[in-house]
C-alpha cells in the first residue's frame, strides 16, 4: 500500500477499526473509547470489560518503522527493570508490543491518571531532576541502532528549508524568515562548537510538563515516542522559563 492509501486509511480510523484492532491484540473492548490530545498519533482512552481502561497510541504512518518503534518500547522497558517511573507498553500473549491490524500499527499502555509537575515546586523539580538524572544514566549505556540523532541539520536545516521549498511562508516574509533562521543557524553552531564534543546519549526527546505525570508524590514519564540519541540538555531546556534571575 501506498504511503497516500496508508494516510487516507489512518483519517479515516473510526471507532470500529479501533475496537477491532485492539480486541485483536486480546483485550475485550466495551465501547467506551475517548480521545487523547496528541500531535503526531491518534490516541485513545479505551473502556474494557471488568478491568481499567487502557490507552492505545496508533502510530502516524511513514514517520517511525517497526524497528524503530520497538527499539523505543525496549527503551522503555529497560528503565522500568531499573525501577524509574516510566509508563511502558504492554505485552500481548505473545509478547509482542507493536500490534499490527489490517494497515494500522498500535500500541497499548495502562492508563494512569495524575496532573502536571509544578515547575515552581523546588522539591519537585530536585525530584524530577532526579529521575531524568537516572534516565540519562541508563541511557549512556548503549546506543540506539535504529532511532535518529538529534543534530543541527534535521532538527534546525531540514526543517526551516522545508517550510521555504514547500511555500508555507507568506511571499513578503521570505527573505526576513530565511535571514533569521540563517543567523540562528549560525549561532547554533556556534554554541554546539563551544560546549566542544558533546556526548549522545539515549533521550526521551520530547520531555516537557505534558508528558509527566505526577501521581502519589512520583513522577510518571510517558511518552518517549521520539526517542532519540542526543546531548542530555534537549530533555532539561523544555522546564526553563522566566528570566535569568529565575532560572539561576
Amino acid at each position: 500500500m501506498t504511503d497516500t492509501a496508508l494516510y487516507e486509511a489512518y483519517s479515516k480510523l473510526g471507532p470500529d477499526e479501533i475496537i477491532h484492532a485492539i480486541e485483536s491484540a486480546g483485550f475485550d473492548c466495551n465501547g467506551r473509547i475517548f480521545a487523547l490530545n496528541s500531535y503526531e498519533n491518534r490516541v485513545y482512552q479505551v473502556g474494557l470489560y471488568d478491568a481499567e481502561p487502557l490507552v492505545a497510541k496508533f502510530y502516524r504512518p511513514a514517520r517511525w518503522s517497526d524497528d524503530q518503534i520497538l527499539e523505543e518500547h525496549a527503551f522503555t522497558s529497560e528503565l522500568t527493570r531499573y525501577e524509574i517511573p516510566v509508563i511502558t507498553p504492554l505485552s500481548g500473549k505473545d509478547g509482542i508490543t507493536l500490534h499490527h491490524f489490517h494497515e494500522f500499527r498500535f500500541s497499548l499502555y495502562p492508563c494512569k491518571g495524575g496532573r502536571p509537575p509544578e515547575l515552581d515546586d523546588p522539591d519537585q523539580l530536585i525530584q524530577l531532576g532526579r529521575f531524568i538524572g537516572r534516565i540519562h544514566a541508563v541511557g549512556g549505556v548503549s546506543s540506539f541502532k535504529f532511532r535518529p540523532e538529534l543534530t543541527i541539520e534535521n532538527f534546525g536545516t531540514e526543517s526551516f528549508n522545508y517550510l521555504l521549498s514547500n511555500n508555507f511562508i507568506p511571499q513578503d516574509l521570505v527573505v526576513p524568515y530565511r535571514s533569521l533562521c540563517d543567523d540562528l543557524i549560525i549561532r547554533i553552531q556556534w554554541c554546539f562548537d563551544r560546549a566542544g564534543d558533546i556526548k549522545k546519549i539515549r533521550l526521551h526527546g520530547d520531555c516537557h510538563h505534558g508528558n509527566i505525570l505526577w501521581r502519589d508524590e512520583v513522577p510518571y514519564i510517558l511518552d518517549f515516542d521520539d526517542a532519540r540519541s542526543g546531548p542530555a540538555i534537549q530533555d532539561l531546556w523544555m522546564f526553563l522559563s522566566g528570566d535569568r534571575q529565575y532560572i539561576l
